[in-house]
């Protein structure tokens, strides 16, 4: 697994958020305006394709 560091940043509506590198979100298929679900487990965060 490569790592890649990013930063957290704030918006303009006090929302945090990460940028996923280019690379991974074309490996993975990812489209804009792709739902996905955000598991918390400890101190870590799992980001996984939405499915119905």
């Amino acid at each position: 697994m490569e790592k890649k560091t990013r930063k957290i940043m704030k918006n303009e509506r006090a929302n945090y958020y990460v940028n996923i590198p280019k690379e991974v979100i074309r490996k993975l298929k990812w489209r804009e305006n792709q739902k996905v679900v955000v598991i918390n487990e400890g101190n870590t965060i799992i980001i996984k394709d939405w499915k119905k």
